[in-house]
C-alpha cells in the first residue's frame, strides 16, 4: 500500500471512529432521556444518517447492549485506579466515588436494566466489575474507614440514587449530584452513631433486574 492509500486509509478510520463515539454519546443522551426512543432519534442526534448507524449497529439491542458495554469499561477503569491508587484508602475511595458519578454509567442501568438481553460477555465483564468492586471495599473496610453495617452491593444502589439526580442543565446537575455525593460520603464514613434498618440488598437483587 502506498502511503497516500495509508493516509487515506487512517483518515477514514478515524473518522468512523469519530462517528461512532458521536452515536454512542448521542445513544447515552437519547435513552437515558427516554429508553423507549427510536433508534432514528439517536441517528438524528448524532447527526449521522440511519443508513451509517444501522452499518455499525444491526438494532437497537445491539446499541443499547454497546452503550452497557462501554459504560462497564469505563466503572472497571475506574476501580482499577482507585486499587492502584497508593493513597490513603478513603481518599482512594472517595476519589473514585466522583469519578463514578461524574462517568454517569449508572444512569445506565437506571433506565436501560431490562429492556434489552445482555449477552454472555456482558454478563463477564459485569462480573469482572463486581469482583473488582468487592476488592475495593474490603481494603475500605479493612481500614476502618467505613461504617461497618454498609456491604458493596449497598454502593450500587446509593450511586444509582445519586444518578436519579438531574435537572435541565447539565453543568447544575454535576453541581447538585457531588453536593449529595458530599453527603453520602459522610454518611458512610466511620464511626457512626447510628444502626441501618434491615439487611443490604444482594448481587442477586441487584443483577436481576438486567433480566428481560
Amino acid at each position: 500500500m502506498d502511503a497516500k492509500k495509508s493516509v487515506a486509509l487512517s483518515g477514514r478510520r478515524a473518522e468512523a471512529a469519530r462517528n461512532d463515539q458521536r452515536i454512542l454519546d448521542a445513544a447515552r443522551e437519547v435513552f437515558t432521556a427516554d429508553p423507549g426512543a427510536p433508534i432514528a432519534a439517536v441517528a438524528k442526534r448524532a447527526g449521522v444518517g440511519i443508513s451509517a448507524l444501522y452499518r455499525r449497529y444491526g438494532s437497537k439491542e445491539d446499541l443499547l447492549r454497546q452503550l452497557c458495554a462501554e459504560g462497564l469499561r469505563i466503572h472497571i477503569a475506574a476501580v482499577e485506579d482507585a486499587l492502584a491508587d497508593e493513597k490513603e484508602s478513603w481518599d482512594a475511595f472517595t476519589q473514585f466515588m466522583r469519578r463514578i458519578v461524574d462517568a454517569d454509567t449508572h444512569s445506565l442501568t437506571l433506565r436501560l436494566a431490562g429492556t434489552f438481553t445482555p449477552t454472555e460477555e456482558l454478563y463477564r465483564e459485569s462480573q469482572r466489575a463486581q469482583k473488582l468492586n468487592v476488592r475495593l471495599f474490603e481494603r475500605i473496610k479493612a481500614a476502618g474507614a467505613i461504617r461497618p453495617d454498609i456491604e458493596v452491593d449497598d454502593l450500587s444502589l446509593l450511586l444509582e440514587q445519586l444518578a436519579a439526580v438531574r435537572v435541565a442543565d447539565e453543568e447544575r446537575t454535576r453541581q447538585l449530584r457531588h453536593r449529595y455525593l458530599a453527603l453520602l460520603l459522610d454518611a458512610l464514613h466511620a464511626p457512626s452513631e447510628s444502626t441501618l434498618p434491615g439487611p443490604p440488598p444482594s448481587w442477586e437483587e441487584i443483577s436481576q433486574r438486567w433480566e428481560t
